[in-house]
Parts: structure tokens; C-alpha cells; sequence
């Protein structure tokens, strides 16, 4: 498609009215003289997209309007200034897109410029052909689970196809390959929504080339692409404009790419991702290109929307509210799809999921090569981000430079956070056993239960013999967390909740989340002896090392409820949207329970022994809600007298 300006057959006027739209955008500007200090990588798409537009037209406004910054690229003696000029992602981008422009213009580039350029695109591709062999083992080059990896690879390929340089192409071809089988087949994206949207849309653009060069179809391999798309939705927020934020993210509003949904719905018949490319770029488009915080942004993506879009695929509205991806550890549900929909969002794995950590630990001890690049990744295993009426109630830090799990809705031991965090890659050569994961998961009929095991996290001097973290989210959308925590000594044991705006108090005691007009209530059940305190939490980061003078920053306030020292310590807390208290402790013989009336939680993580509220059961959990049942690693479960499951293997998931 890409290198053929062929797109499916059928009419996709709005497509082509976007591309229009798009090549004419930056008329007014006049394109730098010398190399600006900030990222440059928006150059590429604005020579692209006019060359498409001239080529489907022949306008020759268009054409004038490619040459423009084609001529302006060409001149700078580097692509990039400030970091890795040459060797990073503003020559990635420009590879491609001037590339690109190069191919589809063909002779109606005139002689010298024509002459030029190709000579600009092989010095580059040189120059990045160069880096990515000399630094195997290190950075971006191999760097299979990361960003900077797959564009500059595929910057490369795209040149490389276009003036016929095979070595280029083979050793991005190469690449490729690896990181198609690295990559998690269920999808999941360890640097966050932000980079999944900056990041994987070049993965299928290396596949488009691949496919379109040299007819070889790679996209059913590994499985990860298969399965994107379904990560993707499940990291949407109620209303569709906005996306839960683990991860770096820049803001809440960077998160789409109607292009590669078009293309995974094409691929794949996603109805699903050909409704939500559809709903983003009538509905959406302008508000995330006015309010991203990544560049170039979604609007340079037009000529990728015309030639990926499929009008044959039929769209269709999601339907499932829970999803769970093993190898992030990443538990999502939500009560509905509508704008007012309660969401929740839970993770907890090693650092860049499953599959990176054990990979990258056997590429290191077999080849000395360091692989895991993880500074978009943060100390966030066993965190959560809650979403209701709107709003976000309970929230993550965004994008940090030191990273912190004081930033994030966690437990700290003795004031203290993971081990070797404070700064920017906090994976970055930690040992191998320490890793969180998620276990006793259960996404089933609205409700959704997980328990993130995390006290491998911590520093091993604060003798952390437990830290579980028990998240249920009932379908009525309230949130039960149980923390069980034990340590060799006594420790104070310190319970985080990070929201936008202050806490206040509630009438029973409790605590009131505001965010806007939203509301949540807050009751902690256990323990009762506590401080409890309210901070403000700075973050700032500078999110992109080639304009080194940008910084954003985010402020929490930051609730912190603390035990007195004692070494073992349960929280039983519940959050309920909006203003009317329900929720009731249920006493239990064993385990522990909460009550909201119409749904019970009955909970034991650990001993798997419950007994209370007429009760009796051999399971992590036990979920009550009307007349449905489900359970949790379930042995034997009595309720009212009746035995409703006896089982020789543990069970999960509805019993009637």
C-alpha cells in the first residue's frame, strides 16, 4: 500500500478530504532556514503528505507545496540537534516521509532537487545504517520492546526500499522479525497508551513495506498486532477522547491513531477498530491535535488514513467491559461504554512485562547485550487508575523523569518505595527476582478480582515477607482493595491515594474524592489506629531529550493513611462513586468482607478460608451480586446452607 499509493478499492471521501486538508496545512508557515533546537521529525509527514496528494491530483500547488520542505530538510547539514543528531528518531521519521515524497513524486520532482534529495536520503540511511551496526547489543538498536527501535527501523526500510539499498532493508528486516516474535501475543504495551500510539503505528508501516517490496506477510506473526487493538480499547476512558495513563504519558489526550486502526481493522476485521478509527477522526481528531502533548501529533497521519483505510469492514460499537492481559499483568473493566461509565484500570508484572523481562535476561546473560530499554516504564505494579462520572477520581502520575512509586495510588514501607527508584530507568539493572505479578484473576460477568503480589519490590533490608494487594471491581462499578502486608519487624505501613484535586471529609468519616462535579466516597474499613495525611506531590519530566528546554508537570495531592509500626498490617478500603454511602464491613470468622446490598465481597487471598454473612467456602474470593455467584480459586463454596460448588481443582468464574 505504502509504496504503491495504493489503498483498498472503494470510495473513502472523507479520507481523501483529510489528505487534502492536511497537505495544505502548513502553507502558511515558512520552513526553518536553519535547524530549529527543537525535534524536526514533523518534517517528514509534511513532504509526505502533499507528495500523496499531488500524486492522486496533479495539483501542482501540491507538489510545490512537498518541495518546500523537501528543500528545507535537505539543507540541514544533521536531521536532529539537540540528542543523537543522525542517529535517532528525527532521522527515522525523515527517512520515511521524504523517502516516501521521493518514490510518489517520481519525475515530477524537478532534476536538482530530485538529485539532492536522493543524495540527503543516502547519507542519512548511511548514518543510521552505521549506528544501528555499531551499537547491536545497546540502545535503540536492539532495543526490541521500545519505540526509538521500530521507527528508526523502519525510516531505514523505507529508504532502503526506495533507493534500492537492500543492505539497509535486510538488517531492518531482521530486526523486525525479532521483534515481531518478542513482542506479547496478547497485545499489551509496556511503555503505556501515549507509545503505543506513537510507537506501533511504524510497526505496521515496516510491514506494509515488507509486504509491498518483497511480497512477504508477516502480519500473523508473534500474534501482537493480532491483539493490539483490544488493549488499545480496553486503555479508552468513558467517552472515547481520553485514556488511562500508566506509563509515560505526556497527557491524557495523546492516545489515538485513527490510521492504525483503520489498518488493524482492515487486516484483521476488527469492527470495533474500524468504528473507533471512524468515531476519532469525525468526532475526535481536533481535540487530540489541540490537546497532545506528542509530536508531530495525529494529524500528520492523513496520508497513512487514506492508503489503510478499508470501506469494506464493517464498524460495530465494543461491547465487553473486562479484559485482562497476562503478560502486563493488566486488569481493565468498566460498567459501560457510555460517557459516565466507571472505569478501573490494575497492573502489576516485572519491568516491561512477562515476556521483555525473561527475554531480555537471557539475551544479557547469553550475548551481554542489554535489550529491556525501560525508561518509559514506571514503579507502578499494584497501582490503579479509576475512572468515573467523567472524570478522573483516582489517578496516575503521568510523565515523570525520576520515578517514583510515591507518585502512584501504592503502599510505602517505612516511607520508602521500590527499590533503586528515584530515577528515570528504574528496571535498569535491578535483579532478575525482583518482579511483581498478578494471580487469581477473574474478569466475568461485570465483575473483576485480582491480587498483585509486590513485596519482591521493596528493599530487602525492610525484610518485606508480604505485600498483596487484592483489587474487586463489582459491576455496579465499586471498588474493594484488600492489602495484606507482613514484614520480618514492625514497619509502618503507608497507603497512597493520588487525586487531581483535594480530599475532603466526609460526614461517616471518611473521605470525599473530587474531581469536578464528579464524586467518589471513601471509607476505610481496617485498620483503625491510623495518621492520616494530605501532601501536595510535585512531578516534571522533560519528555523528549531532542528539545531539552520542554517540561510539563503535573501536581497530585496525595492522601497517606499510616499505621503505627507493627509487623503486619491489613487495609480494607472502598471507594464508591458518586455521594451515597452504602457500602458495610461484614464480619467475618475468617477472611473479610464488604456489603453494599446488592453486591457482597467476600474475600481470602491467602488463607483461602472464608466464613461469615452466611458464607462458608474454601476460595480466594467469593462475589455476590443478585442471584449470580462467581468465585475465586474455589474449592468448596456453601452459601445459605447450599452447596453451590465442590470441585477437586481449584475454579474461577461463575457458579450460578
Amino acid at each position: 500500500m505504502l509504496l504503491s499509493a495504493t489503498p483498498p478499492p472503494g470510495p473513502r471521501p472523507a479520507q481523501e478530504r483529510r489528505l487534502y486538508d492536511e497537505a495544505a496545512r502548513h502553507r502558511a508557515l515558512t520552513p526553518p532556514a536553519e535547524h530549529p533546537s527543537a525535534s524536526i521529525t514533523w518534517l517528514g509527514p509534511a513532504a509526505a503528505n502533499p507528495a500523496l496528494a499531488h500524486r492522486l491530483t496533479g495539483d501542482p500547488a501540491h507538489l510545490a507545496e512537498s518541495l518546500r520542505w523537501i528543500e528545507a530538510a535537505v539543507r540541514f547539514p544533521h536531521w536532529g540537534k539537540a540528542h543523537m543528531p543522525d542517529r535517532d528518531l528525527d532521522a527515522g521519521w525523515l527517512l520515511h516521509g521524504l523517502s516516501l515524497a521521493y518514490h510518489w513524486l517520481g519525475e515530477a520532482l524537478p532534476p536538482e532537487p530530485r538529485a539532492l534529495l536522493r543524495h540527503k536520503l543516502m547519507l542519512q540511511g548511511r548514518r543510521l545504517y552505521e549506528f544501528a551496526v555499531a551499537t547491536e547489543g545497546r540502545w535503540w538498536s536492539s532495543s526490541y520492546w521500545q519505540n526509538h527501535n521500530w521507527i528508526c527501523h523502519a525510516g531505514l526500510a523505507t529508504a532502503g526500499y526506495v533507493l534500492g539499498e537492500q543492505e539497509w532493508t535486510e538488517r531492518a528486516k531482521d530486526n523486525l522479525g525479532r521483534v515481531m516474535d518478542l513482542l506479547p501475543e496478547d497485545g499489551s504495551h509496556a511503555e503505556g497508551v501515549v507509545y503505543w500510539r506513537y510507537g506501533v503505528p511504524w510497526l505496521a508501516i515496516h510491514l506494509d513495506l515488507l509486504q509491498d517490496a518483497e511480497g512477504i506477510d508477516w502480519w500473523e506473526r508473534g500474534g501482537f498486532l493480532a491483539n493490539t487493538f483490544r488493549y488499545r480499547l480496553h486503555q479508552t476512558a468513558p467517552g472515547f477522547a481520553t485514556n488511562v495513563d500508566h506509563g509515560d504519558c505526556h497527557d491524557r489526550h495523546s492516545g489515538h491513531s485513527a490510521a492504525l486502526y483503520y489498518r488493524l481493522a482492515a487486516r484483521y476485521g476488527i469492527a470495533e477498530a474500524q468504528w473507533l478509527g471512524e468515531k476519532v477522526s469525525r468526532e475526535l481528531l481536533w481535540q487530540e491535535a489541540a490537546s497532545s502533548g506528542v509530536r508531530p501529533g495525529i494529524l500528520p497521519e492523513a496520508y497513512l488514513e487514506y492508503l489503510w483505510y478499508d470501506p469494506s469492514i464493517p464498524a460495530r460499537e465494543p461491547t465487553a467491559t473486562t479484559a485482562y492481559f497476562p503478560d502486563l499483568g493488566l486488569l481493565a473493566a468498566r460498567t459501560g461504554w457510555d460517557d459516565d461509565a466507571t472505569l478501573v484500570s490494575f497492573k502489576a508484572s516485572p519491568g516491561g512485562g512477562h515476556k521483555a523481562w525473561e527475554t531480555s535476561a537471557k539475551l544479557r546473560a547469553e550475548l551481554g547485550w542489554e535489550t529491556l530499554n525501560t525508561g518509559h516504564h514506571h514503579p507502578d505494579s499494584g497501582s490503579f487508575v479509576l475512572v468515573g462520572q467523567g472524570a478522573y477520581l483516582a489517578v496516575d502520575e503521568g510523565y515523570s523523569n525520576r520515578k517514583r512509586a510515591a507518585h502512584h495510588n501504592l503502599l510505602l514501607v517505612d516511607g520508602h518505595g521500590y527499590a533503586d527508584e528515584d530515577r528515570y530507568h528504574v528496571y535498569q539493572d535491578i535483579p532478575y527476582e525482583r518482579q511483581a505479578r498478578q494471580r487469581d484473576v477473574l474478569a466475568e460477568g461485570g465483575w473483576a478480582h485480582a491480587t498483585a503480589e509486590i513485596a519482591a519490590m521493596y528493599e530487602p533490608a525492610l525484610g518485606v515477607r508480604r505485600l498483596d494487594r487484592t483489587l474487586v471491581f463489582t459491576p455496579s462499578g465499586r471498588l474493594v482493595l484488600l492489602d495484606l502486608a507482613e514484614a520480618d519487624s514492625g514497619r509502618e505501613w503507608t497507603f497512597l491515594l493520588q487525586t487531581d484535586e483535594p480530599v475532603a471529609e466526609a460526614a461517616d468519616g471518611g473521605l470525599v474524592i473530587r474531581a469536578g462535579t464528579a464524586r467518589a466516597l471513601v471509607r476505610r474499613f481496617a485498620p483503625h489506629e491510623v495518621h492520616v495525611s494530605a501532601t501536595v506531590t510535585e512531578v516534571e519530566a522533560n519528555p523528549t531529550s531532542s528539545t531539552p528546554e520542554l517540561r510539563i508537570t503535573r501536581t497530585l495531592h496525595t492522601t497517606r493513611t499510616t499505621t503505627p509500626r507493627t509487623s503486619s498490617a491489613h487495609f480494607l478500603t472502598v471507594i464508591e462513586p458518586g455521594t451515597t454511602p452504602t457500602a458495610q464491613e461484614v464480619l467475618c470468622e475468617e477472611g473479610h468482607g464488604v456489603s453494599f446490598g446488592d453486591e457482597t465481597v467476600l474475600l481470602a487471598p491467602v488463607t483461602r478460608r472464608i466464613r461469615g454473612d452466611g458464607v462458608t467456602a474454601e476460595a480466594a474470593a467469593v462475589l455476590v451480586g443478585g442471584e449470580e455467584i462467581h468465585v475465586v480459586a474455589a474449592r468448596r463454596v456453601e452459601v445459605a446452607g447450599r452447596v453451590v460448588l465442590d470441585v477437586s481443582e481449584p475454579f474461577t468464574g461463575r457458579t450460578c
